[in-house]
């Protein structure tokens, strides 16, 4: 008699021992069964322990081009203990296989097998979370506990379980493929980037912004980071999600209506419009309105979010609105949600470690901005580099692309001639650099690095497409 049998609160678990049996069976006698389910189906997924070793054997021979059937799998488990007083395990493998009958039904076995695990999982999160709000740790307070069932939760909607997604090599392999051949002969309708609005920066990164990767845009105060980022989420037509830690959403949003109509920001701010302009505001604000309820983007203005706060948010905005960006003005404004005594550096490095983690879960791209450290401003050329990233190198590290937004014009105005020969010159450079910005690409783990020249509307903080013939300057 089983320890449980006398409880009566006890329940089994969900599971379909058939379903594991048949598809177990169908692999066994057509390995092509394994293929059809490689992507979706992983040995944690089975009930059964001695289902989950005979699924992850099978899996390897055939990862190995070798024939996974009773008689190569009989010698893994020779030395196992037998299922009962009358089969053994390699005598289980011969009845596994005898009553196969096709590989038809093998995607509606894994589908099966794999919700019955998300049930089981439901359960064990929901036990383990039950638990933790009884023991009332100190170290792990509810709003902690609130993140990581949410976290846990998101991982299950999207059949990982907190595991990780684990896909066979020549399953990847055999997609890409697919990939670029699909891309070959239709090559608008496989671009999977998200434009930037600037067509030489989207080239230059292969499409805009890609999917889980993390792109950091840094500058210098006053370079146009943020005005930049709005750029890019003016010009997007997907949900995303805006995490403002220094501006409002009302400074966002008069950015955005100045973008829109070409009217001053200081203006917008003191209403001193002239007829026409108030006209044009009238008629801007039903277009305006019309496309950006459409799109779907939320603007979160919470100050000094933490990092797993940040990621929480992203994952429910996922789940609700199906976010396809995320950014975050600017990464040093996040924490950790604690103090740490290992420093600053070791706390930048853990967001944007977290940043990219979620990149990657999320399959969107994370925009976020950064600062610079003053070493620009003691250089003659003060365009900035990689060495620049301020508090941690791992930022560049956990980066697929950094970007650096300059503008010569800024630093031009800062000079103060004191003789004719100086003014002149100072008036040249401003005719030569004015209205004009730059954004360098220092890291591009996907392709070329290199230059991109921009347009800059410093009344509107727009940037645009620079009327010229090339697509920037590469890098060698």
């Amino acid at each position: 008699m089983k320890a449980h049998d006398d409880d009566p609160l006890y329940r089994e678990p969900p599971r379909n021992l058939d379903a594991e049996q048949a598809l177990l069976g169908a692999i066994l006698v057509n390995n092509d069964a394994h293929d059809r389910v490689a992507g979706v189906l992983e040995p944690a997924h089975f009930f059964d322990p001695l289902h989950q070793q005979i699924y992850e054997t099978a899996a390897k021979l055939i990862a190995e081009g070798k024939r996974a059937n009773p008689v190569t799998l009989k010698g893994y488990f020779e030395s196992a203990e037998p299922i009962s007083s009358t089969e053994t395990v390699p005598q289980y493998l011969g009845r596994l296989a005898a009553n196969a009958t096709t590989i038809i039904n093998v995607r509606d076995y894994a589908r099966t097998i794999v919700n019955l695990w998300t049930r089981r999982q439901l359960i064990l999160t929901g036990e383990d979370m039950v638990n933790a709000a009884y023991n009332s740790l100190v170290d792990f307070p509810p709003k902690e506990q609130i993140e990581e069932l949410e976290r846990r939760l998101y991982a299950l909607a999207e059949n990982r379980g907190g595991e990780g997604h684990v896909i066979a090599e020549p399953v990847a392999v055999r997609n890409e493929f697919a990939r670029v051949f699909e891309a070959y002969r239709n090559p608008e309708a496989a671009k999977v980037g998200i434009s930037t609005g600037l067509a030489d920066l989207d080239r230059k990164l292969g499409g805009g912004l890609q999917p889980s990767d993390l792109i950091i845009l840094a500058g210098r105060p006053a370079m146009g980071k943020t005005a930049l980022a709005g750029t890019i989420l003016r010009s997007i037509d997907v949900p995303a999600v805006f995490f403002s830690l220094e501006m409002t959403a009302d400074q966002i949003a008069r950015r955005m209506i100045s973008a829109e109509t070409g009217i001053p920001t200081d203006r917008l701010r003191s209403g001193d419009l002239s007829e026409a302009e108030a006209s044009l505001l009238a008629r801007a604000e039903g277009t305006m309105m019309q496309r950006i309820e459409a799109r779907g983007v939320i603007l979160d203005q919470t100050g000094g979010i933490s990092i797993a706060n940040l990621a929480t948010r992203s994952r429910r905005l996922k789940r609700q609105v199906g976010i396809e960006l995320v950014i975050v003005d600017y990464l040093q404004l996040v924490t950790t949600g604690w103090s740490r005594r290992d420093g600053r550096v070791q706390e930048v490095s853990e967001i944007s470690g977290g940043l990219k983690a979620l990149a990657k879960e999320l399959n969107v791209p994370v925009l976020a901005l950064s600062q610079l450290s003053r070493n620009v401003e003691n250089r003659e050329d003060k365009r900035p580099h990689l060495a620049d990233l301020r508090e941690s190198g791992s930022i560049e590290q956990d980066a697929d692309v950094v970007m650096f937004v300059y503008r010569e014009e800024y630093y031009v105005r800062q000079q103060q001639p004191t003789n004719d020969a100086q003014r002149t010159a100072r008036l040249a450079k401003l005719k030569e650099c004015g209205g004009k910005g730059e954004i360098l690409i220092g890291k591009h783990r996907h392709g070329s690095t290199g230059t991109v020249d921009v347009q800059f509307d410093a009344a509107t903080t727009l940037f645009s497409n620079l009327a010229r013939t090339g697509h920037g300057n590469d890098q060698p």
